[in-house]
């Protein structure tokens, strides 16, 4: 019991990011699936859609329940919050790469390339947040209360 708690206690970030990245992916999916399919928009309007819609949810969990990170001031919070669309926007090209790849090029259908797609996604958004948003943040947030 010892070990599962060592392993918990380690791997709880990844864990939770597992969690809420499968949740953040799930809004994608049903908002591009929605737009996409549902309303007939162009597959590259409802992926922007989709992603903006996951961005906001994302931001949301990861700040809280994945990195948990905490500010001290209005520009902290500014900060982060431009570094993570920043970052996310990066993968954003990504994403429209994929899409674009996938259903313009090869034919493929839309949602079985968003799916493919979003493996991609998902994990680099993780590194992003994890090297460039969090981290950053909860250095300088420690700064501040010094």
């Amino acid at each position: 019991m010892q070990r599962l708690l060592q392993l918990y206690y380690k791997y709880q970030d990844v864990l939770a990011y597992l969690i809420f990245g499968g949740l953040t992916t799930v809004v994608n999916l049903v908002v591009f699936y929605v737009t996409a399919t549902l309303w007939g928009w162009n597959y590259q309007v409802g992926n922007v859609w989709a992603w903006f819609l996951s961005v906001l949810f994302a931001y949301l969990t990861n700040r809280v329940w994945v990195f948990h990170s905490h500010f001290t001031t209005t520009k902290a919070l500014f900060s982060e919050v431009v570094t993570f669309f920043l970052a996310r926007g990066a993968t954003l090209i990504m994403d429209m790469a994929i899409m674009w790849a996938g259903v313009t090029l090869l034919q493929q259908n839309e949602m079985v390339t968003k799916l493919v797609d979003q493996v991609v996604v998902v994990l680099a958004n993780y590194f992003f947040s994890k090297w460039f948003v969090f981290k950053k943040n909860k250095a300088s947030s420690i700064n501040e209360q010094n």
